[in-house]
């Protein structure tokens, strides 16, 4: 199998790069050959391409400057996809899209199911809701995976800050009242992979959910960080009231993933073994 992939630096490109089955082969795209402001040279570079499916692992994701330059983050995670997908489907490829649970509004405490109604809070929800609806509409066999609260041993990320500061201080406290699952790059790049194989063989995408398991609060995450990096930092408990940021957070970021496994066999990832692992990888 042949992957044409948007994205090189991020947290999810970088993990698709090294956990490339012995047989596949991946293109990964960088900036300078498909820069994400450019809707013409990414629609050029899956007409030019010979994969048999196209992976788009690049996005703006960040989210509190999307409040203040929401046009940008438009034309990234809105038009760029919107040009992949209709190039894709023109060749008849499988097209798999990366999404978030910033395009549900976070009400309630129940998991939101694919089918969910979107009500995105900000201006980063509201541009990857804009590259979900256009890639459903370029008609071609598209998947859009949602994920959430994305970690690695790469890039900046929650464990790595978590890390930083554990050992700067005795105690630090962390947004209590939001509730989601930590997932890790690389077993989003393992969904990936499994998505994209089944897709070329002829079966369906549609739009699911893919996000670490058990559901926690980000205090309850950062106290496990530390547990495991065997920090003595201890970790406390404020309302997101206490932490405001400019772009408002989901309150309630868990994700129903049961069509994932009933459709790809994919199961929740425990994300506890996977801190380990970026863990292990960070300490090496």
């Amino acid at each position: 199998m042949k992957l044409l992939v948007f994205g090189q630096t991020g947290q999810v490109a970088q993990e698709l790069a090294r956990r490339l089955p012995a047989d596949v082969t991946a293109h990964f795209l960088s900036r300078a050959e498909a820069d994400l402001m450019d809707h013409a040279a990414c629609a050029a570079a899956v007409m030019a391409s010979d994969a048999d499916a196209v992976i788009n692992a690049a996005a703006w994701t960040a989210v509190d400057k999307a409040e203040a330059e929401e046009p940008a983050a438009t034309t990234v995670n809105g038009d760029a996809p919107a040009a992949m997908a209709k190039a894709s489907a023109a060749r008849g490829l499988p097209f798999l899209h990366i999404s978030t649970d910033y395009v549900f509004d976070g009400s309630g405490s129940e998991p939101f199911t694919p089918e969910h109604p979107t009500s995105p809070l900000g201006a980063y929800g509201r541009s990857k809701l804009k590259g979900e609806t256009a890639v459903r509409a370029a008609g071609g066999n598209i998947l859009i995976l949602r994920t959430s609260w994305v970690v690695s041993a790469h890039g900046n990320n929650f464990v790595k800050t978590m890390l930083r500061l554990g050992c700067e201080r005795a105690a630090l406290n962390v947004v209590g009242d939001q509730i989601g699952g930590p997932t890790s790059a690389a077993s989003i790049a393992d969904a990936l992979f499994t998505c994209a194989r089944a897709m070329v063989a002829g079966q369906a995408g549609g739009t699911h959910h893919f996000s670490g398991a058990p559901d926690t609060s980000w205090a309850d995450f950062a106290r496990e960080i530390m547990a495991q990096a065997g920090l003595a930092c201890k970790i406390g408990d404020i309302p997101t009231s206490a932490y405001p940021t400019p772009a408002t957070r989901p309150a309630n970021s868990r994700m129903d993933c049961s069509a994932l496994l009933a459709d790809f066999g994919i199961l929740r990832p425990n994300w506890k073994m996977d801190l380990n692992a970026i863990l292990k990888e960070l300490s090496a």
